[in-house]
C-alpha cells in the first residue's frame, strides 16, 4: 500500500493514470473509497491522486491537530511528497471544505478546485443531535443501523459502497472523529469566499440536506459555476460516478462557464 509521509503523518493515497494532476479528498469519516467510480474513469486523462486524511480511512492514527487549516496543508505536502507543483482538486463534503481553505490560503498551488456537497462555509449548524447520534452509534458499533440510516437518506444508494463506508467510520480514529466535526462546526470563511479566484466548480445533489448552504456559499463565490443532480443526496461521487466524472472532466476542459463568461465571449467576437 503506498504511503507518504506528509507534515509528520504517514497518509495513504491511492494513483491511478496520467496527464494532469488531480488530488481528491474525501468527507468526514470517510476515506479515498468515495471516489473510486470517478477515478477510475477520469484515468484515461488525468492522474488522480485520491488521499486519506491523517485519522481516517487507510492512513494512521496520527497525533494532530485535526482541523480543516491542517487537512489543507496536509494536501500541499501530500503534492510536495510526490513532487507536484500545482494540481487541480477535488473534495466532498469535509473535503470541499478543506478546498475552501486551499482556496483562500495556498492558491498558487492550484489550478482548479472541485467542491462536492461541501460543509457550510459558516460552519454546521444545529449539528448536536446529529453528532450526538453519531457518537452513540460508534460507541455500540451499530453497523446495521447505520447502514439503514445511510440506504435511506440517499437519493440513489450505493449499498456496496455504504458497507465500507460505516467500516470506515467506526474504525477512523478518536481524534479525527471529535475534532474534525469541531473544526467543521467552527468554520467561518464564508465572508472570504470572495477572495478565492481560483476557478470553482460547486456540485451539489438536489436532495441533499446541505443544498441551501452549497446555493448560498455558491453565491458567495468570486470565480465559480454550478452543476446540481436532480434526485441525489450527499454522496455525489458513489451515487453518480459516471454523471460527475462527465462533468468534472468538462469543468476541467472549460472552466467556469456562466452568463457573464458567455457575455463577454459574445462581445470578443463581435470585435
Amino acid at each position: 500500500m503506498p504511503y507518504a509521509t506528509v507534515n509528520g503523518a504517514k497518509l495513504y493515497y491511492q494513483e491511478q493514470g496520467d496527464g494532469p494532476p488531480v488530488i481528491f479528498h474525501h468527507g468526514y469519516t470517510s476515506s479515498h473509497d468515495c471516489w473510486e467510480g470517478v477515478t477510475s474513469r477520469l484515468a484515461d486523462r488525468y492522474r488522480c491522486i485520491a488521499m486519506d486524511g491523517r485519522g481516517a480511512g487507510d492512513s494512521a492514527n496520527e497525533p494532530g491537530p485535526y482541523t480543516l487549516t491542517q487537512y489543507a496543508d496536509d494536501v500541499c505536502g501530500m503534492a510536495d511528497a510526490l513532487g507536484i507543483d500545482r494540481f487541480r482538486y477535488a473534495g466532498l463534503s469535509m473535503g470541499g471544505a478543506t478546498g475552501y481553505e486551499l482556496g483562500l490560503r495556498h492558491a498558487d498551488r492550484l489550478e482548479s478546485i472541485v467542491l462536492v456537497a461541501p460543509a457550510p462555509a459558516d460552519g454546521i449548524q444545529n449539528g448536536d443531535a446529529a453528532h450526538a447520534h453519531a457518537q452513540d452509534q460508534r460507541r455500540r458499533q451499530a453497523r446495521v443501523e447505520m447502514l439503514q440510516e445511510q440506504i435511506l437518506t440517499g437519493g440513489r444508494p450505493n449499498a456496496d459502497y455504504l458497507q465500507r463506508a460505516v467500516e470506515r467510520a467506526l474504525n477512523c480514529s478518536d481524534g479525527h472523529f471529535e475534532d474534525a466535526w469541531t473544526s467543521m462546526v467552527e468554520l467561518r470563511a464564508g465572508a472570504r469566499l470572495g477572495e478565492i479566484k481560483t476557478p470553482v466548480l460547486m456540485v451539489a445533489g438536489a436532495a441533499d440536506g446541505l443544498l441551501q448552504s452549497n446555493l448560498a456559499d455558491f453565491a458567495r463565490l468570486g470565480n465559480a459555476t454550478l452543476h446540481v443532480f436532480s434526485r441525489v443526496g450527499h454522496g455525489v461521487p458513489y451515487e453518480v460516478p459516471s454523471a460527475l466524472s462527465r462533468v468534472i472532466a468538462d469543468f476541467f476542459e472549460h472552466g467556469v462557464v456562466t452568463a457573464q463568461t458567455l457575455r463577454e465571449q459574445m462581445l470578443a467576437g463581435s470585435t
